[in-house]
């Protein structure tokens, strides 16, 4: 199963819609899954012309109501051939201060175990987080769960630009990978 990974569009104010380069970095996804900061159906409208929708927001927010989203502050937990996912706006990880790339590596106190830290986040055990929030793309691996942030299609670190998505494929088993895809590849196209 390949799923495009999408967060901080943060429209209508950078757009009514986001960049046209989604749709081709998420050309043949099978889901998209959004993590928060979308503030507009139209977004999300858009997104499914592409593929389906599973989506989070932190309340109070225009989208929160909409069958495609979930009040994001806790999370969701979506299971996806035969994956666990957990998918939440802000990650917050005790030990952690903010989780961009290298901090679970750097700051994640190495006597705890970072898969009961994400549990006690989620309520649940997971094979994988999709995050958002920071606006800096991430795809690491760390203790054998896979964190994914796609950045932000349209403000990457706080910057008004071309940004970045993520894609994740899922296999059989615990076969899951992620990429960041610079949005700028498709622009010169």
């Amino acid at each position: 199963m390949k799923i495009g990974l999408i967060s901080d569009t943060h429209l209508p104010a950078l757009g009514k819609v986001p960049p046209s380069e989604v749709a081709l970095a998420f050309a043949g996804v099978d889901l998209i899954l959004h993590a928060g900061d979308i503030y507009s159906a139209d977004c999300l409208d858009w997104l499914e012309l592409i593929a389906p929708v599973i989506a989070v927001e932190v309340a109070p927010a225009p989208v929160v109501g909409d069958p495609r989203v979930v009040d994001g502050a806790l999370g969701r937990i979506l299971t996806l051939e035969g994956h666990t996912i957990g998918l939440v706006h802000d990650l917050m990880v005790r030990g952690v201060d903010e989780v961009l790339p290298g901090a679970l590596g750097a700051r994640f106190p190495a006597e705890r175990s970072l898969s009961d830290a994400v549990a006690q986040f989620f309520g649940s055990r997971v094979d994988a987080v999709v995050f958002g929030h920071t606006h800096y793309a991430m795809a690491e691996t760390h203790q054998d769960i896979l964190f994914v942030n796609p950045g932000s299609p349209t403000l990457p670190k706080q910057v008004r630009k071309l940004g970045t998505v993520a894609v994740m494929e899922l296999g059989p088993a615990s076969q899951r990978s992620a990429r960041v895809v610079d949005l700028a590849e498709f622009a010169r196209e």
